[in-house]
């Protein structure tokens, strides 16, 4: 029944698509990021309705303040400061353990077994460049468009990875695109949610 569970989170996914645009973007997003001090107040009375938002547009105003000075740090150059690795480590700890979860599916497509476990450290790799990708581009284009259009993505790799299963009998090299869909999905999620 794990068709049934990846179909269900592929409902979600749809829904969040389907609703995401009409939310505005995140209030401190906007005044932080972009300097937008009207569009902050905008989206702070969009999202909590009518009231006096004084107080957390302060916090927001004194928060840009204390980060004016500070530069904001590339991926190369966060990986090089000493006091993430206990996050790193843990970050790393957590994707390495994920490997064991797509065994199943990698079974499910009629996989040999002797190539599984390579499989699975492409798919470790596959969330390692999407998170530094992601990472890399979120100040460039937002959270809104990468949600979207990893949203998207996702659903439409979710249709075609159903696809590509259910034919994975009849056709053998249907099996590799399984695979290849596969990693797209999580690239597309670890660009987007």
């Amino acid at each position: 029944m794990w068709n049934v569970l990846l179909s269900f989170s592929g409902l979600v996914a749809l829904i969040q698509l389907l609703f995401l645009p009409f939310f505005p973007e995140s209030p401190s997003y906007l005044l932080l990021q972009k300097g937008d001090k009207a569009g902050c107040l905008k989206a702070m009375k969009q999202l909590w309705g009518e009231g006096n938002y004084h107080t957390e547009f302060d916090d927001l105003m004194k928060e840009k303040a204390v980060t004016k000075g500070t530069k904001i740090m590339n991926v190369l150059e966060v990986l090089k400061e000493p006091s993430i690795y206990p996050q790193l480590s843990t970050m790393l700890l957590l994707l390495l353990s994920l490997q064991l979860c797509g065994l199943k599916i990698f079974q499910t497509a009629n996989l040999q077994e002797s190539i599984i476990p390579y499989v699975s450290l492409g798919v470790a790799i596959s969330e390692l460049i999407s998170i530094i990708f992601c990472s890399s581009i979120i100040d460039r284009f937002g959270r809104r468009i990468l949600l979207w259009g990893g949203y998207l993505l996702m659903a439409l790799i979710l249709v075609l990875l159903e696809t590509s299963l259910l034919l994975s009998d009849q056709f053998l090299w249907m099996r590799y695109c399984s695979v290849i869909l596969i990693f797209l999905f999580i690239i597309a999620y670890g660009i987007g949610p």
